[in-house]
């Protein structure tokens, strides 16, 4: 959304300028941090601004509700980004120090680990499963059927629905 267009909804402008220091405070005792508060703030109004250019305008009868699921959502991203990112790193202290990778490399490994994260959390939570105990527990088809207590057809149509999410993520 450009600069001309949020001129032109003054409604998102007034949210703004009217809640953005209540929900970096909200954040800020959260958090326990004003740095990361003000980052998941401005995530948070991101957020709005693209569900607003989405649908064209939000009916906010409570805007500070509004805010609270919406920030609610964005440190529940933040909180799952560092959970990844603190197993990633005890991972790597379990390597040999020959195997241990580039910080360049890291940084890739840790980025493609948020984006697999991200693709698994869209996927229905059966689907997920289901790809899960396939490719990590290398169960067959019909051992995944069995446990989730559905036909191999489903699975199929799961393992399907899995892998088309992985192909778009390599686009």
């Amino acid at each position: 959304m450009s600069v001309v267009q949020l001129d032109a909804q003054p409604e998102l402008g007034a949210l703004y300028r009217d809640h953005h220091g209540w929900l970096q405070t909200w954040l800020r005792r959260k958090l326990g941090n004003a740095f990361d508060a003000a980052d998941l703030t401005h995530d948070t109004f991101m957020r709005v601004l693209v569900a607003w250019d989405r649908r064209g305008d939000l009916d906010l009868r409570e805007p500070r509700a509004y805010l609270t699921t919406v920030a609610g959502r964005v440190l529940l991203n933040h909180y799952r980004r560092l959970s990844l990112e603190r197993a990633f790193l005890e991972t790597l202290e379990l390597l040999p120090e020959a195997q241990i990778p580039s910080t360049e490399d890291r940084v890739i490994i840790l980025e493609t680990l948020h984006e697999i994260d991200a693709m698994l959390d869209r996927l229905d939570p059966k689907v997920r499963t289901a790809f899960l105990l396939a490719q990590l527990e290398g169960l067959s088809y019909a051992e995944v059927a069995a446990q989730l207590g559905v036909h191999v057809r489903t699975i199929k149509r799961y393992m399907a629905t899995a892998f088309e999410e992985c192909i778009l993520l390599m686009m």
